[in-house]
């Protein structure tokens, strides 16, 4: 413990607190997970920076000591299970940092929705020793993955039932760890700053409108631009603000009855 000296000014008089602090400071060390199993998957819509979670997943699993797997195609990889749950090195995420999309596959699973396609999931994963899960996707991705870690117990004793582990297994393997990474452009899941793939497409659609911006100035025209954002209007919003719009339509915060009279109205004045 060490001393830390504080100034309060009070009254216009600076006085001196002494308080104790903490030096201590906590770091995982390397390898200090090792043995476990810790697989990676990237689900629903593709966002800029996938790849960039990808690789910090597989590099930190490996620094701890993790046996670690992708998982391709999303959840219908880890139902099929087979060649789609494939062991991963260091090696296996270079030069992928600056790709965008996803390296190892994302697809729509209508198999994981319903309870035998999860138990065929479990089973891939328990015969791996894989019981630390990172899912890189959205909103249904993300959810999927909080219903799986639910029936997690009953899932394995449904195999247990039908003989597809042994009791060990069913003991060794009876807690399942997700981590949940929000891969959206959208940027519209709370307790995250900024989604993955966010920054990536505001700067690609004020790339788009400044190049449009020329045509509209050369022939005094008014351009409707119309941004993702689903019933998100973060992408609008910056867009709007950082374009200079004179108007803008976000879902949070619908037109008022007679927004068309007072858009005109902007317009001509701008023209004025």
């Amino acid at each position: 413990m060490q001393e830390l000296e504080e100034f309060i000014v009070v009254s216009g008089k600076i006085e001196t607190a002494t308080m104790e602090v903490s030096t201590t400071q906590k770091f995982i060390g390397r390898g200090s997970h090792k043995g476990k199993g810790l697989a990676v998957l990237t689900s629903g819509g593709d966002s800029q920076g996938m790849n960039a979670a990808v690789r910090s997943v597989v590099r930190m699993g490996i620094y701890l000591g993790c046996k670690v797997y992708f998982i391709r195609e999303g959840y219908q990889g880890m139902v099929d299970g087979g060649d789609n749950i494939e062991e991963a090195n260091w090696s296996s995420v270079s030069s992928i940092i600056h790709r965008g999309g996803t390296v190892i596959g994302s697809a729509r699973c209508t198999d994981f929705m319903k309870r035998e396609g999860r138990v065929k999931a479990a089973y891939n994963l328990v015969t791996r020793g894989i019981t630390n899960l990172v899912v890189i996707g959205g909103d249904g991705s993300l959810t999927g993955a909080n219903l799986f870690r639910e029936e997690w117990a009953g899932l394995l004793d449904e195999l247990l039932e039908n003989n597809k582990i042994t009791k060990d297994q069913r003991e060794k393997y009876k807690f399942l760890h997700i981590a949940g990474m929000v891969g959206s452009i959208d940027n519209d899941f709370c307790g995250t700053d900024m989604t993955i793939g966010t920054d990536s497409a505001l700067h690609r659609i004020i790339g788009a409108i400044d190049a449009i911006v020329s045509t509209a100035y050369s022939h005094q025209r008014t351009f409707i631009m119309e941004v993702m954002g689903r019933q998100c209007g973060f992408l609008a919003v910056y867009t709007a603000l950082c374009t200079d719009a004179t108007y803008s339509f976000i879902c949070e915060d619908p037109a008022p009855i007679n927004w068309e009279k007072k858009m005109c109205t902007k317009i001509a004045e701008a023209r004025i």
